[in-house]
């Protein structure tokens, strides 16, 4: 327990468990933008404006007029209508508007425990709310390289602005279990471990971010070969070493795939290393934590072979959240030892 007012103490933990979930709809909310290509249907930043979404056909019209003037309905969706507008407009709408619920469903708590706790115990809240003000700055930067030249966001930016909000998320639940006043365990496994596949598993997030943001997903629909051979006959494995190979479809696929047997290769080791030391307080954290590479890595290549169709691929991105918190529960249960 991290006050001394156990009152004070469960609603800390009871507002950043339910910060968690929106952020982890959030997270579903924005791969579903992106999966169905919603993301640039707004094609201006309105603070507080954009908190209304059109009320009348004037105004959508308005909105619709804009988008006409983007590359993305010029070369893309130029047979459009504007009923189809409204579609991709309502989930882009919604992922903002649940950016603005957000900021201020951490910012008032936050200001509310300020005078109930010493600010020094909270700083670290502080930095999560200073992250989520820079994601809606990144949110922007990202839909801006998607207005002029280009159909689409830039996947780097993609990837920034998906990183941030597991960074947030992974900040928050961290701090819950922070709360929850665990008991010290008398073994574990070097700290470094875990961290090291913590750290995977957020780099495979970027690469993933990468797959989304070009379609890579969409190409070499088959598992476990990339057509008739393992790497893909369309590149040259020289290719890979090249700064060039993050914009290649194909090369993307391919490290997203293989970065994910290393993942389980290592998570195999930490398995072996946890039963074969009995360390017994490790078993339930790292059971889960099985459960949901085995789930994620189902779900990957259901969503390759299926040619990323959206309802598995928004599975598979929601999966993601659970592996990188059962992630974050181990690390912290092995911290617990050091």
């Amino acid at each position: 327990m991290y006050t001394v007012n156990a009152k004070i103490n469960n609603q800390l933990s009871l507002w950043l468990i339910t910060m968690f979930i929106i952020i982890s709809i959030m997270i579903v909310v924005g791969g579903l933008t992106r999966l169905t290509d919603s993301g640039l249907s707004i094609t201006e930043w309105q603070l507080f404006s954009g908190l209304f979404p059109p009320l009348n056909h004037n105004d959508w019209i308005l909105y619709f007029n804009l988008y006409k003037e983007i590359p993305e309905y010029k070369l893309q969706n130029f047979n459009m209508t504007l009923e189809e507008f409204k579609i991709i407009f309502w989930w882009e709408w919604a992922h903002r508007f649940l950016g603005r619920v957000i900021g201020l469903c951490f910012l008032i708590p936050l200001i509310y425990f300020s005078f109930k706790i010493k600010i020094s115990k909270i700083l670290d809240l502080y930095f999560v709310f200073f992250l989520i003000c820079f994601q809606g700055f990144i949110g922007w930067y990202m839909v801006s390289s998607g207005l002029v030249d280009r159909i689409d966001v830039s996947h780097f930016r993609l990837s920034v602005h998906l990183l941030i909000a597991f960074l947030i998320l992974s900040l928050i639940f961290w701090k819950y279990l922070k709360y929850q006043n665990y008991d010290k365990i008398t073994d574990g496994i070097n700290l470094i471990i875990p961290s090291i596949f913590l750290v995977l598993i957020l780099i495979q997030i970027v690469i993933g971010a990468f797959v989304s943001g070009m379609d890579a997903g969409k190409i070499y629909n088959s598992w476990p070969l990339m057509g008739n051979t393992y790497f893909p006959n369309d590149n040259n494995v020289k290719n890979l070493i090249k700064l060039s190979a993050f914009s290649d479809p194909s090369l993307v696929q391919f490290i997203h795939r293989n970065l994910a047997y290393l993942i389980g290769l290592f998570y195999v080791m930490i398995l072996f290393k946890v039963y074969k030391n009995r360390i017994t307080k490790l078993y339930r954290s790292v059971n889960i934590l099985g459960f949901f590479i085995i789930l994620q890595i189902i779900l990957g290549i259901f969503t390759i072979v299926l040619g990323a169709q959206i309802y598995i691929a928004a599975a598979h991105q929601v999966s993601s959240i659970f592996l990188v918190t059962s992630s974050i529960y181990f690390l912290f249960i092995n911290s617990k030892t050091n």
